[in-house]
């Protein structure tokens, strides 16, 4: 972690990690790929053990954890991006409400996002229980049934947003489908 810390960005804020079952995995997440263009350093953490850990830690040398997978991940956004978002995302609302409606409680919210270069979509956990984390405890041996609250994000920048867009134009019954 000093080491971590030692080479953190001077307007880096958070230590950023991400959990998965192997390196490999986890180098492909999509929800990587921001802070990897922005030019941070991620922890790959794949001990079931780990997110626990990170978590109990809270921050190291006043720097706090942040998990990539999660959906508030601040990224170095102008202005400018973040209002074309929100533009598209206002335009586009009716068409988020019909897509989280037919995928019912597989998650929380489906929002447009900045955060992916890339792929088209992504799946983010809202809160403090994470996708990962939430796998885990549901392998215990308890019967209770632990779930993250999954989000579901499309990349404004994506081509997808407009075929998504065209689909719903043309048929609103259908965009369940895709979604």
């Amino acid at each position: 972690l000093s080491e971590y810390v030692s080479r953190m960005k001077p307007d880096q804020k958070y230590i950023y990690y991400a959990t998965g079952e192997t390196t490999d995995k986890i180098d492909r997440l999509p929800q990587t790929e921001g802070l990897k263009d922005e030019g941070y350093e991620i922890l790959y953490l794949t001990d079931d053990i780990d997110e626990f850990a990170i978590q109990m830690l809270h921050s190291f040398d006043e720097k706090e954890f942040k998990s990539a997978q999660a959906d508030d991940v601040d990224i170095n956004e102008t202005e400018e991006e973040k209002a074309k978002t929100e533009k598209q995302a206002e335009e586009k609302k009716d068409m988020l409400a019909a897509m989280k409606e037919a995928l019912g409680d597989k998650v929380t919210e489906v929002k447009l996002s900045s955060r992916l270069k890339n792929h088209p979509v992504c799946i983010t956990s809202k809160g403090g229980l994470s996708v990962e984390m939430a796998r885990v405890l549901s392998q215990m041996p308890t019967d209770e049934n632990i779930e993250a609250e999954k989000v579901l994000e499309i990349n404004v920048n994506h081509p997808i947003v407009e075929t998504l867009g065209k689909v719903y134009a043309e048929d609103k019954d259908k965009i369940g489908k895709y979604a």
